[in-house]
């Protein structure tokens, strides 16, 4: 079987939290810009719980805690899928890291990316807090105004499962579990992580949610292209 179109996709996920632990913790120009997303939500809650509950998923209230990635290898005719992290309390050293790695990595032909849901979230949120630190963006995301047919190297495993379904949203875990993928259960979910971080600080609990995730992408990635599993033993966790 022919696995080398497989090996030049960059598999990711990010993990986000709010700037701040709480509402209060904000400055009274973004408590203000805030408190009128949250209406615009239309969250019968205050703007102080909805700050808990969403402000991580909106780039200009959140931050990059963790970006995870995969890698499909090839060795010796068998495919292996490798994971790492980049992740650190400092969102500007995890941007950082990351850009780094894929200079060096598009000199050995990374050319696609693809998350879970991508173009919705990961793609935009990456490129939006680039440029809130004034660095630069990696050449794969360099698509602002770019036309769709001009960023096919973005692929989306979620798009992929819509087969042109405009209004369904399929969670990666629900996507693994009706392909038939295993999953590790772990001890925290998408939703716990800003709670995790800002009550334990423990970043590296929260990476290894984020590696798990990418290894599950990997393999629902196989499920869609009709290569079948890898075995638990083919996919190896890198510090």
């Amino acid at each position: 079987m022919d696995f080398t179109k497989l090996t030049n996709i960059l598999f990711l996920d990010i993990e986000t939290v709010s700037q701040h632990p709480d509402f209060s913790d904000l400055d009274e120009r973004y408590q203000r810009l805030w408190t009128k997303k949250a209406a615009m939500l239309k969250a019968e809650a205050g703007p102080d719980k909805v700050y808990k509950e969403k402000a991580a998923i909106y780039a200009e209230f959140g931050r990059i805690l963790v970006i995870g990635i995969g890698q499909f290898v090839v060795s010796k005719g068998e495919l292996g899928f490798n994971t790492r992290v980049f992740a650190s309390p400092k969102e500007s050293t995890v941007l950082e890291d990351f850009s780094q790695f894929l200079k060096k990595g598009t000199k050995k032909e990374i050319t696609r990316l693809c998350a879970h849901n991508g173009k919705e979230f990961d793609y935009p949120y990456l490129c939006r807090r680039f440029l809130v630190h004034d660095k630069p963006l990696p050449e794969l995301l360099q698509i602002m105004g770019k036309k769709p047919w001009e960023t096919n190297h973005l692929l989306d495993t979620m798009e992929m499962w819509k087969f042109g379904d405009l209004k369904a949203y399929t969670s990666l875990e629900v996507m693994a579990a009706t392909l038939g993928v295993p999953t590790s259960k772990d001890d925290i979910d998408g939703s716990e992580v800003g709670r995790v971080f800002y009550e334990t600080g423990d970043v590296k609990r929260i990476a290894t949610y984020c590696q798990k995730d990418v290894a599950v992408m990997g393999q629902v990635f196989l499920r869609l292209h009709g290569f079948g599993h890898l075995k638990p033993e083919k996919i190896k966790v890198q510090g």
